[in-house]
Protein backbone atom coordinates (compact mmCIF):
# COMPACT_ATOMS: atom_id res chain seq x y z
CA UNK A 1 0.00 0.00 0.00
CA UNK A 2 1.57 3.18 -1.27
CA UNK A 3 2.17 5.90 1.63
CA UNK A 4 1.21 9.39 1.01
CA UNK A 5 1.48 12.29 3.32
CA UNK A 6 -0.65 15.40 4.20
CA UNK A 7 0.68 18.27 6.16
CA UNK A 8 -0.69 20.86 8.37
CA UNK A 9 1.67 23.33 9.04
CA UNK A 10 2.17 26.08 11.80
CA UNK A 11 -1.26 26.02 12.95
CA UNK A 12 -1.01 28.44 16.14
CA UNK A 13 -3.03 28.82 19.56
CA UNK A 14 -2.85 30.52 22.68
CA UNK A 15 -2.46 27.86 25.62
CA UNK A 16 -1.93 27.59 29.06
CA UNK A 17 0.70 24.45 29.26
CA UNK A 18 3.86 24.05 30.93
CA UNK A 19 5.44 22.90 34.44
CA UNK A 20 5.73 26.34 35.93
CA UNK A 21 2.26 27.52 37.32
CA UNK A 22 3.03 30.53 36.72
CA UNK A 23 3.26 28.91 32.44
CA UNK A 24 -0.24 27.29 32.80
CA UNK A 25 -1.66 30.94 34.28
CA UNK A 26 -0.52 33.41 32.22
CA UNK A 27 -0.29 31.05 29.09
CA UNK A 28 2.00 31.38 25.72
CA UNK A 29 2.14 30.37 22.04
CA UNK A 30 1.65 27.01 20.96
CA UNK A 31 2.51 25.86 17.28
CA UNK A 32 2.14 22.56 15.32
CA UNK A 33 3.01 20.58 12.47
CA UNK A 34 1.22 17.53 11.95
CA UNK A 35 1.88 15.41 9.46
CA UNK A 36 -0.63 12.29 7.92
CA UNK A 37 0.63 9.48 6.07
CA UNK A 38 -2.55 7.43 4.34
CA UNK A 39 -2.65 6.05 0.90
CA UNK A 40 -4.40 8.44 -1.15
CA UNK A 41 -4.77 6.96 -4.42
CA UNK A 42 -8.93 6.72 -4.04
CA UNK A 43 -9.50 10.58 -3.42
CA UNK A 44 -7.16 11.76 -5.92
CA UNK A 45 -8.96 9.13 -8.48
CA UNK A 46 -12.13 10.22 -7.38
CA UNK A 47 -11.43 13.74 -6.37
CA UNK A 48 -13.91 12.87 -3.24
CA UNK A 49 -13.41 14.37 0.54
CA UNK A 50 -14.76 11.00 2.01
CA UNK A 51 -11.47 9.28 0.64
CA UNK A 52 -9.26 11.57 2.09
CA UNK A 53 -8.76 13.34 5.52
CA UNK A 54 -10.90 16.78 6.25
CA UNK A 55 -8.04 19.49 6.99
CA UNK A 56 -10.26 21.39 8.90
CA UNK A 57 -11.32 18.68 11.18
CA UNK A 58 -7.74 18.00 12.07
CA UNK A 59 -7.36 21.40 12.61
CA UNK A 60 -10.30 21.89 14.97
CA UNK A 61 -9.20 18.31 16.77
CA UNK A 62 -5.91 20.20 18.01
CA UNK A 63 -7.68 23.61 18.72
CA UNK A 64 -9.92 21.66 21.06
CA UNK A 65 -7.15 19.36 22.74
CA UNK A 66 -4.76 22.01 23.04
CA UNK A 67 -6.90 24.24 24.84
CA UNK A 68 -9.22 21.40 26.81
CA UNK A 69 -6.73 20.43 29.05
CA UNK A 70 -3.07 22.55 30.83
CA UNK A 71 -0.68 20.11 29.95
CA UNK A 72 2.53 20.08 31.87
CA UNK A 73 4.44 18.15 29.40
CA UNK A 74 4.98 19.31 25.67
CA UNK A 75 5.54 15.64 25.16
CA UNK A 76 2.15 14.72 26.69
CA UNK A 77 0.78 17.01 24.78
CA UNK A 78 1.89 15.99 21.62
CA UNK A 79 1.50 12.11 22.31
CA UNK A 80 -2.31 13.17 23.20
CA UNK A 81 -2.85 14.64 20.02
CA UNK A 82 -1.11 12.11 18.06
CA UNK A 83 -3.18 9.12 19.69
CA UNK A 84 -6.37 11.17 19.23
CA UNK A 85 -5.59 11.67 15.35
CA UNK A 86 -5.41 8.19 14.98
CA UNK A 87 -8.23 6.83 16.61
CA UNK A 88 -10.39 9.87 15.06
CA UNK A 89 -8.92 9.71 11.32
CA UNK A 90 -8.11 7.12 8.92
CA UNK A 91 -4.33 7.46 8.72
CA UNK A 92 -1.66 4.77 9.13
CA UNK A 93 0.88 7.19 10.86
CA UNK A 94 1.13 10.62 12.41
CA UNK A 95 3.86 12.67 13.26
CA UNK A 96 3.23 15.81 15.58
CA UNK A 97 5.37 18.23 15.76
CA UNK A 98 4.40 20.75 19.07
CA UNK A 99 6.35 23.88 19.24
CA UNK A 100 6.68 26.36 22.54
CA UNK A 101 7.77 30.17 21.94
CA UNK A 102 7.86 31.00 25.57
CA UNK A 103 10.53 28.73 27.47
CA UNK A 104 11.53 29.98 30.57
CA UNK A 105 15.11 29.22 30.01
CA UNK A 106 18.15 31.39 31.25
CA UNK A 107 18.83 32.84 28.11
CA UNK A 108 17.19 33.79 24.43
CA UNK A 109 15.54 30.98 22.50
CA UNK A 110 13.06 30.49 19.42
CA UNK A 111 11.47 28.02 20.81
CA UNK A 112 11.20 23.81 21.96
CA UNK A 113 10.64 21.20 19.90
CA UNK A 114 9.07 17.52 20.38
CA UNK A 115 8.24 15.42 17.61
CA UNK A 116 6.55 12.21 18.08
CA UNK A 117 5.48 9.87 15.41
CA UNK A 118 2.53 7.18 16.00
CA UNK A 119 1.66 4.76 13.91
CA UNK A 120 -1.42 2.39 13.90
CA UNK A 121 -0.98 -1.04 15.28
Amino acid sequence: MPMDWIRIKNMSFYGHHGVDESERALGGRFSFDVELGLDLSRAGETDDLSHTVDYSAVYHLIARLQSGRKFLLLEALAHGIAQEVLEQFPVETVTVRARKHSVPLAGLIDCTEVEITRTRS
